[in-house]
């Protein structure tokens, strides 16, 4: 067998994640034909395929599957070498590869990477948006260093620190908002807007409400909490919004805002990370940056 490279797996790491030549090659900065060489030459070096290949997918065979976790564990390995390194030198972290779940990325990431810059300027920071699931895969696979989620994420492999925890806000009709709160009891009989498949908030306002996640036909699902709103204040429904986006979302929709009365529907939000990682104290340290900079701030609007 030929020497296998940390080149070739980091190209063929790209491949099995885009199922794409073009799209892994843009990924690894490189043209398509120099991709489908090195691809070739680690197949050929191991003697057997690792990709079916057709006119329109790219797939991993059987041993490519296998193959593709061995791979993964070596990349993480090699990069938490470069970040112990890294760490030894320079103390903090100079990159950092965060990811955030969609509601929370647009109301806190600017006060957080604003202040993170601040505190230290040749912090290289680059942020992921994407679903809970996502964040956590790519998270145990390396390819993020830390990520500010929901709690609590019950992974034994990874370090939880809780930041702050905020309530659920009602969100209706801008003529209601001299009507009683509803219960959790009346708001089920209500025709509630929420998040489509995948996104925690779902889940978590659903089980506030009590409700299955195999929806009555009452219950319409949006792809953004901006849409909610909107949909809201166009007369259509109700929806449960977190208080960190209640600012943002609620300037330019004709809709009142409420308080629940007891038991309040809250959220806990934290960072998690590798028990592994070399950066485990700077991401302690970073976590305390964004505690104090996420602390919600009231809004006088909400009832």
């Amino acid at each position: 067998m030929s020497a296998l490279t940390l080149r070739q797996f980091r190209y063929f790491e790209a491949l099995a994640l885009h199922g794409h030549f073009g799209r892994a090659a843009d990924a690894c900065s490189i043209s398509q034909p120099a991709l489908s060489v090195q691809i070739k030459e680690l197949e050929t070096s191991l003697g057997t395929a690792l990709f079916e290949r057709s006119t329109r997918h790219v797939r991993l065979t059987g041993f490519g599957e296998e193959f593709a976790t061995r791979v993964r564990d070596i990349l993480r390995a090699v990069d938490e070498l470069g970040d112990l390194a890294r760490t030894s030198r320079d103390g903090m972290v100079g990159r950092l590869r965060l990811g955030v779940i969609p509601t929370i990325a647009p109301y806190l990431l600017p006060r957080i990477v604003g202040d993170l810059i601040r505190l230290h300027a040749g912090l290289d920071i680059r942020v992921r948006e994407t679903l809970t699931p996502r964040l956590i895969q790519e998270l145990a696979e390396g390819r993020l260093d830390a990520a500010i989620v929901a709690l609590p994420v019950s992974e034994p492999s990874f370090t939880e620190v809780a930041l702050f925890s905020e309530e659920f806000v009602l969100v209706r009709p801008a003529e209601d908002a001299g009507k009683p709160v509803p219960d959790r009891e009346t708001l089920r009989e209500m025709r509630l807007l929420l998040l489509e498949e995948g996104h925690c908030f779902r889940d978590q306002a659903l089980s506030f409400c009590n409700l299955r996640s195999s929806l009555p036909r009452e219950l319409l699902d949006g792809s953004s909490l901006s849409t909610l709103v909107q949909m809201v204040g166009a007369g259509i429904g109700v929806t449960l919004i977190p208080e960190m986006a209640v600012k943002v979302e609620t300037r330019s929709a004709k809709v009142s805002v409420a308080r629940f009365g007891p038991p309040h529907p809250t959220r806990t939000i934290g960072m998690v990370w590798r028990k592994t990682t070399p950066l485990a104290d700077q991401l302690m340290q970073i976590s305390e940056i964004v505690r104090k900079s996420a602390q919600p701030v009231p809004d006088h609007r909400m009832v």
